[in-house]
């Protein structure tokens, strides 16, 4: 994965990737914990659950193949509220600052659209990620109700608009 000719590209949501969305985060999900309702929902129905709700999803590729996807899952219009969902990198290319990419360029998304506010909710044993999410500028906060049986963590973006 070292050849300079390949190089990271993050591109919007193509549907012909929509296999490769599903198939990175069942990955992480299955090595830690257990696919539930709420994965199965985004996962199974990106176009419907996300991007047709005003919701984001980008893939990273490599040498043209998925790597790495995030999505932004509009919460609500007024004030903008996006969630960070669904963050996954393939373990062959971990490391290599895929997460931050897809991260960064959907923070950047939610900025530029004069979002308020970032929700994030993860699991206290994905050490990694919760580094990487404080780095992208998320806060922790007090966890309240969650859809994932797996949510310990939750952490918020907030944007100066």
């Amino acid at each position: 994965m070292n050849d300079t000719n390949n190089e990271v590209k993050i591109i919007p949501y193509d549907p012909q990737y929509k296999q490769a969305f599903r198939a990175l985060n069942e990955e992480w999900i299955k090595t830690f914990f257990k696919m539930e309702t709420g994965d199965y929902k985004l996962l199974d129905n990106p176009e419907e659950h996300i991007i047709n709700k005003g919701g984001y999803i980008v893939f990273a590729l490599l040498s043209d193949e998925p790597v790495g996807t995030c999505a932004l899952v509009k919460l609500a219009d007024e004030p903008l509220k996006f969630e960070l969902s669904k963050m996954a990198v393939s373990p062959k290319v971990q490391g290599k600052k895929i997460g931050y990419l897809v991260g960064q360029a959907l923070v950047d998304k939610a900025r530029e659209l004069k979002a308020e506010s970032i929700f994030l909710e993860t699991n206290s044993v994905l050490v990694p990620a919760i580094r990487l999410y404080e780095k992208l500028g998320f806060k922790h906060m007090p966890v309240s109700d969650s859809v994932y049986d797996r949510c310990d963590t939750q952490m918020l973006l907030t944007f100066d608009i």
